[in-house]
């Protein structure tokens, strides 16, 4: 499942959030070239998405989750990756 979190991320300027996969990478990765969000928007094991794209990306399918559960359920699929993680 795609999930996204509230644009509650401040960087350069403006609020982001963050799109990530429950299933894998790869559907993360399909789903984000579908609605446009470019590849150098990738980190690590999410996109960072900014704040004005989030209702086109919710329309999209993403499914909006608070960062927490964004997060835990990264780890519980095996998908979270921290700093400093090798890649995979």
């Amino acid at each position: 499942m795609i999930l996204i979190d509230p644009p509650n991320a401040p960087g350069h300027g403006r609020l982001w959030s963050h799109l990530a996969s429950d299933v894998s990478y790869d559907e993360l990765h399909v789903f984000a070239a579908e609605v446009g969000v470019p590849a150098r928007g990738f980190d690590r094991d999410h996109y960072d998405v900014p704040a004005e794209w989030y209702d086109a990306v919710v329309a999209a399918g993403a499914v909006p989750v608070t960062s927490r559960e964004l997060v835990a359920r990264l780890i519980a699929a095996g998908l979270r990756r921290r700093k400093g993680s090798p890649p995979r």
